[in-house]
């Protein structure tokens, strides 16, 4: 079964929702112009349900199979948010927003999800209910988390849940996925050492912290290599450091390194809050100074289910005719996370080609890519809930 009739037909007023979209871009929770194309859509489609303002600003709409005996309900879900990137690809859809672009390409998975709702919408060649999930703020806000802390999955009942992105490097409309850990928990840290300032000239009356910092940055890289196991993959990245002084010949009295951590099991992500903050107070405390820790959780491991990774493998190998089950972990962030952490499901990638990576001002979302993706999401609940 390759990329629906249908859905091929449909691939230019995808497409020109998709421009629009990302000529209008919006960040985290304020995706109001976003949802409220969204919510038009789906009534414009004819879905039997659609709500509004699920976790903020998120938008579910529910449509019905043409039978509903097997009481199964199976949900899709995109982000719609962008991210605070200055666009600078020249197109002609380019944001209109300064400092505001889609630069990770949620304004095609949002259209794409569209698409398989118009799809779905007119077929109904299913026997359950599918719904779709349209999220705000996956962009560090984490929206995901607020749509199932408003009870979304026991509101509508859902049972399964998939989720989609777009990933560079990969073959446009090709697919890759892989059971387990597939990107990583993404907490972050802010350390301050505090020591005694004085003169540069004279830093034997002073404590300084900025030595003590550097050798904290340093101290922190052992956990990785020494107190993590090596399957189990960690990151520790120091991201900045900020002094209390701007002057060249002052020795500050306070100095803030700020960073993140990266790990897909929750045993390691829990030795490495432990390490960072025992790591960071011992070394500040070495030399003469005091290191305080504060932890910022962000979202955990995303984790895919086993079956239902498998059954969405075969579903995108028919679509393509090709997917990697085997994709290499990413040490990146994702919120449906929370999703997976309380329906079982799965989250695959389909290929943007070779373009820009996600995060780069000169990245756009490859419109080729979506009569697969929109057939991907089809193909999930017309083979997850057949009818007959």
């Amino acid at each position: 079964m390759p990329v629906k009739n249908r859905l091929a037909e449909l691939h230019d007023e995808i497409t020109a929702w998709r421009r629009d979209l990302h000529e209008n871009p919006e960040i985290l929770f304020e995706v109001h112009r976003t949802a409220g194309v969204v919510a038009g859509k789906l009534r414009e489609f004819g879905c039997d349900e659609v709500v509004e303002g699920i976790g903020r600003t998120g938008v579910v709409g529910v449509i019905r199979g043409r039978e509903s005996g097997s009481g199964k309900v199976v949900g899709l879900r995109a982000d719609m948010d962008a991210l605070p990137i200055h666009e600078q690809t020249g197109l002609e859809y380019a944001s209109k927003t300064p400092g505001a672009m889609h630069a990770c390409g949620h304004d095609g998975h949002t259209a794409m999800l569209l698409g398989a709702a118009k799809y779905l919408s007119e077929t109904r060649n299913f026997d359950g209910t599918v719904v779709v999930i349209f999220q705000p703020a996956e962009e560090g806000g984490g929206g995901g988390r607020f749509m199932c802390e408003d009870d979304m999955m026991e509101r509508f009942g859902i049972q399964e849940v998939y989720g989609m992105h777009n990933w560079p490097g990969v073959p446009v409309g090709q697919f890759a996925i892989r059971p387990g850990a597939f990107f990583a928990a993404t907490d972050q840290f802010e350390i301050t050492v505090t020591g005694v300032g004085g003169h540069a000239a004279k830093p034997h009356q002073a404590t300084d912290p900025l030595v003590t910092s550097a050798h904290v940055v340093t101290a922190l890289q052992s956990i990785v290599s020494r107190n993590s196991d090596p399957d189990d993959q960690m990151v520790v990245s120091v991201t900045s450091i900020e002094s209390s002084s701007k002057a060249f010949n002052v020795i500050p009295a306070h100095v803030t390194l700020r960073g993140t951590m990266r790990t897909m099991s929750k045993a390691n992500r829990a030795l490495g809050e432990e390490r960072i903050k025992a790591v960071a107070t011992g070394t500040a405390a070495t030399f003469g100074c005091e290191g305080a820790v504060r932890w910022i959780p962000g979202y955990p491991a995303m984790v895919n289910h086993e079956e239902q990774t498998a059954f969405a493998a075969d579903v995108a190998e028919a679509v393509s005719g090709a997917c990697d089950r085997d994709a290499p972990i990413t040490m990146g962030g994702e919120d449906f996370s929370y999703m997976l952490e309380e329906r079982p499901g799965a989250y695959i990638l389909v290929g943007n080609g070779d373009t820009a990576d996600v995060h780069n001002p000169a990245y756009n979302f490859n419109d080729d890519a979506i009569p697969a993706g929109c057939s991907w999401w089809a193909e999930i609940v017309e083979r997850r809930m057949p009818v007959g």
